[in-house]
């Protein structure tokens, strides 16, 4: 068996214009919109760099500066924090992007689709296996001690097998029209488990579909993806759409449906983007208790 490559790039697309998030995100990239504390797109990166990434690659465009700026040292603010004592502060700056981690932006000179911001990146890839983190899914993080994230789940099944990963979540029957559904044939697939997957069905009607399961938003490929993504045609709206290239990939190499045993938020709608902020709230050691206590507040309240 030939040596498997460990996945250290991964890609996030940053290039959205956030219209589903106006007016909020007319001057600020929907991606710096805090949960807590911590910008999106933050919590998105700790989760790449806790399941062994050390190469992030944002897919940008112009406007979003202030996404690489976020992720760069600032020398006033710091120095300011330093002199008044501001140590904790200080140090949650200071350490967004540990050391041996590289930030690299690159621009989309044209929204043409998820496939086409993938490629965008593909001198940087080589022929190296890669990952996908669509900034808009927060995939919440395991509270249990030594657990794994999903995605970190999702590259050691990688280094395992070989097989490129695609995280998929349960979905209600009349939520299936929304999303891209995975094929598994006739396995059941429980969480934290994967399955090999035979197709993808983009948005289904609910009887028509293969199964429950949605295409969340992390993939784990191999470097040959890019080539198919390459040869890609335009399809709809005129895009290069990523679940093309796959379907390709699906008739010569192997895809796996890894079902995520967490919970996720869609934070490129408004009501994703509450639940999330609410959720990742009663999981802060500084906020848990007074959101609490607020909430149960609110529930009493006819």
């Amino acid at each position: 068996m030939p040596t498997i490559q460990p996945v250290k790039k991964a890609i996030i697309p940053v290039a959205g214009l956030g219209t589903r998030m106006l007016p909020a995100t007319k001057a600020i990239p929907k991606e710096l919109l805090p949960v807590t504390d911590k910008p999106v797109i933050q919590h998105v990166v700790e989760e790449a760099i806790a399941a062994g990434i050390n190469e992030i690659i944002l897919v940008t465009r112009s406007g979003k500066e202030a996404i690489e700026n976020h992720f760069d040292a600032h020398f006033e603010l710091e120095t300011q924090l330093e002199r008044k004592g501001k140590d904790i502060v200080l140090t949650s700056i200071k350490n967004i992007i540990p050391p041996h981690v590289q930030v690299i932006s690159l621009r989309q000179p044209e929204a043409l689709g998820l496939g086409h911001a993938i490629l965008c990146a593909r001198r940087v890839i080589g022929d190296h296996p890669f990952a996908v983190m669509l900034p808009d899914v927060l995939v919440m993080p395991s509270s249990a001690p030594g657990q794994l994230n999903d995605f970190s789940n999702m590259v050691k099944r990688w280094d395992e097998t070989g097989h490129g990963q695609i995280m998929v979540e349960a979905v209600p029957d009349e939520e299936i029209h929304q999303y891209g559904i995975a094929d598994i044939g006739a396995e059941t697939l429980g969480v934290g488990q994967t399955a090999p997957l035979s197709a993808m069905v983009e948005k289904p009607k609910r009887e028509e579909a293969p199964s429950n399961l949605a295409v969340v938003g992390r993939y784990v490929l191999p470097a040959q993806v890019m080539q198919l993504l390459k040869e890609t045609k335009p399809g709809a709206g005129g895009e290069i759409q990523l679940t093309d290239a796959l379907d390709e990939l699906l008739k010569t190499d192997s895809l796996d449906a890894y079902r995520m045993a967490s919970i996720t938020h869609d934070c490129g709608n408004k009501l994703g983007y509450l639940k999330a902020n609410i959720a990742m709230g009663l999981e802060h050691p500084e906020l848990a208790t007074g959101l609490k206590s607020y909430i149960k507040g609110l529930a009493q309240i006819d």
